[in-house]
């Protein structure tokens, strides 16, 4: 890779891969809706255009760049929070995501990678378990579950490489929504008790920096029309993760489990299994989540103190 294409440039991921790129030498076209974006780098690698997600086809006559090799689309809206479940957003952000991969086809680009989610098999297990009801988190993992499949056809009939990356549980520093790791630390952080279902659905997350090492080795190295999953690899029960993380943050507090009942899924472990990611791309993770969450905690509390 030479020159790439990024969507989603301000998100949590999306920032951490174009820094990763830059690290890499690697020139990057970041976009993103924000017109004046405080978190895109000062560099000579680094081109930023602004372009809406619902205005995507209009992408191509803002770019004048016909020799970029490689998209990389993160832009997803309503990825944390209540808007997980809005039935008519993730469908557009399904639809936004052939949009932008038609775009992709349009400028030249050769290879198309896109993130996405280890939810996409939890919503598959969610909806075809007999008797199951499923909670609305899962219409969130329908809209990656629908862009995926759209978009291995989609990609296959105009002639692009399309390459999956599907995300376990990223977490760490530049992240501020309200999902499971931020909640916990801002909750020991104020000395409150967490609370948690039993813990014992199997579980994995993996730290930014690692999320976006991966990105740029799939994108280098990844085969076409191959899943590739991003994670620790160390899945196992979500109490364990966790037990790491009172042990490095609050050995002092009280994590109580099974006060919460658990309504998900429980996927088997061979879900979280990196090796293939390993073999193609030479990625393995290294920052344990004992390490990624005091890294984390100590971000939050100079956030906390800025505000």
């Amino acid at each position: 890779m030479k020159k790439v294409l990024l969507t989603g440039a301000t998100g949590f991921v999306g920032n951490a891969v174009l820094k990763e790129l830059i690290k890499n030498n690697i020139y990057v076209i970041a976009v993103s809706r924000s017109e004046k974006p405080q978190n895109i780098p000062n560099s000579k690698f680094v081109k930023y255009i602004s372009c809406d997600l619902s205005e995507m086809e209009k992408l191509e006559s803002k770019i004048t760049d016909r020799d970029i090799d490689t998209f990389y689309h993160f832009a997803w809206n309503g990825s944390a929070g209540p808007a997980r479940a809005d039935t008519e957003l993730q469908l557009k952000n399904a639809q936004w995501t052939i949009d932008s991969l038609n775009v992709a086809k349009k400028i030249g680009c050769k290879r198309f990678v896109v993130a996405g989610s280890i939810m996409e098999h939890e919503t598959v297990a969610a909806t075809y378990t007999q008797g199951n009801r499923p909670g609305l988190g899962y219409i969130y993992g329908s809209g990656k579950l629908v862009a995926h499949t759209m978009a291995m056809s989609v990609a296959n009939n105009i002639g692009i490489d399309l390459i999956w990356a599907e995300i376990t549980n990223a977490y760490g520093i530049g992240e501020l929504s309200p999902r499971m790791v931020n909640t916990t630390l801002r909750k020991v952080i104020r000395k409150e008790v967490p609370q948690f279902t039993a813990g014992t659905q199997n579980y994995d997350f993996v730290y930014i920096d690692d999320v976006a090492r991966a990105f740029y080795l799939i994108g280098k190295n990844g085969k076409p029309f191959n899943d590739y999953v991003i994670g620790s690899s160390t899945a196992k029960p979500l109490r364990d993760f966790l037990l790491e993380m009172k042990a490095s943050v609050a050995p002092d507090l009280d994590f109580i489990f099974g006060d919460i009942p658990f309504t998900g899924i429980n996927l088997p472990l061979e879900k979280f299994d990196c090796s293939k990611t390993e073999k193609d791309t030479g990625f393995r993770a290294e920052i344990s989540f004992a390490e990624g969450t005091k890294r984390t905690i100590n971000w939050l509390k100079e956030v906390e103190n800025n505000d």
